[in-house]
């Protein structure tokens, strides 16, 4: 039989006429479950999420262990995202304005451009907030959005370095049949597969995640809503939610991976059967761009999704979340840019187009 006692709530407190807080009026029954779940919770350094509390969202912890390095990762952040805006959506507008780089690699590429501008607008607004300000909370809805997008992006960003893997493929090993097998229906339905399986695990993994009871707990030692993080909070056994997150890391890192991997061992032994050594440094060229590209995004994600979270340290996981939701992305125009002469001539036809240097 549940035991009544009388506990003070805070909420739902009232003044007497003299301005101080009645007590009285501020005595309600909780049964003994409800002192104990109090109890257990206390002991969890977690904070309850009653119905009375009034809360609706999560609080990010994000950084808020290194208060020293609040502004200069703000300043970082904020200028790592204004050159990824700026980067992305030229590399889509001179991939599809250019004429000369209406291909399937240029297709692919402003596709990627397109994923790593929506995954970085998807979690850095909320993370400019949280380090500029001192309110470090974020609505269930936003942390919901956050979740599903987030997820969707990743995952299809996966698949697709896989798709331009095959595509340098088919360029260096078959130059001669490239245009008969990357035809533009092809490149089309590669994309979608890409898009579609992004699409098809956030939302298994992230329906399944917000199933899951939290008990209350609704403190993230995170800067964003992401799976493994959102799992941990659960007042529940996990084993299930853990076990589909390591088949959906292997489905779309290990399986992605070992497939570029493959296909650039193929391109290799084709490069190194070249008689100019002009042909060898022009194929390396294009797809060195790629690998790069391969090694800085799975390298990071791998060891965030596939590293048993015990070996690394929570401020580990969050650079390293910080390094492929921030730096990764404006890597990618950088290094497409820089090394290749194509995206740089077009470029440059733009800005002669646009400053009208070519009428003088």
């Amino acid at each position: 039989m549940a035991e009544n006692v009388a506990v003070f709530n805070p909420s739902s407190s009232e003044t007497n006429s003299g301005g101080s807080a009645n007590p009285r009026r501020q005595l309600r029954p909780v049964s003994a479950l409800d002192t104990a779940a109090a109890g257990h919770d206390h002991c969890l350094g977690m904070v309850r999420w009653t119905n009375d509390s009034g809360v609706t969202g999560f609080i990010l912890l994000g950084f808020s262990g290194h208060p020293q390095l609040r502004e200069a990762l703000f300043v970082v952040v904020l200028v790592f995202y204004l050159l990824t805006i700026w980067g992305n959506t030229a590399i889509i507008l001179v991939s599809c304005l250019d004429a000369k780089l209406r291909t399937p690699m240029y297709f692919f590429l402003s596709h990627l451009s397109f994923l790593d501008l929506c995954f970085t607008s998807s979690i850095v607004p909320q993370l400019l907030v949280n380090l500029g300000g001192a309110d470090n909370s974020i609505s269930y809805a936003g942390c919901v959005v956050q979740l599903y997008v987030s997820l969707a992006l990743g995952s299809t960003e996966c698949v697709l370095l896989a798709v331009m893997s095959y595509d340098r493929y088919v360029a260096v090993c078959r130059p001669l049949h490239y245009a008969a097998v990357m035809h533009p229906r092809l490149c089309h339905a590669l994309a979608s597969v890409a898009w579609l399986s992004g699409m098809a695990t956030t939302l298994v993994q992230s329906t399944l995640t917000l199933q899951l009871p939290l008990c209350g707990h609704r403190i993230v030692d995170h800067f964003f809503c992401e799976v493994p993080v959102l799992i941990k909070l659960a007042c529940v056994d996990t084993t299930f939610n853990e076990a589909e997150l390591f088949v959906a890391s292997v489905l779309f890192l290990l399986v992605p991976v070992s497939f570029i991997l493959g296909s650039y061992g193929l391109i290799a032994r084709a490069v190194l059967g070249i008689a100019s050594a002009a042909g060898r440094r022009k194929a390396f060229g294009t797809c060195s761009s790629h690998l790069l590209v391969v090694v800085i995004f799975y390298g990071t994600i791998i060891f965030m999704y596939l590293q048993p979270a015990k070996s690394r340290s929570k401020d580990q996981g969050k650079f390293v979340s910080l390094f492929y939701t921030v730096v990764t992305p404006v890597l990618n125009p950088l290094i497409y840019t820089l090394r290749n002469k194509d995206v740089r001539a077009a470029l440059w036809r733009a800005l002669e187009n646009v400053l009208g240097l070519n009428r003088m």
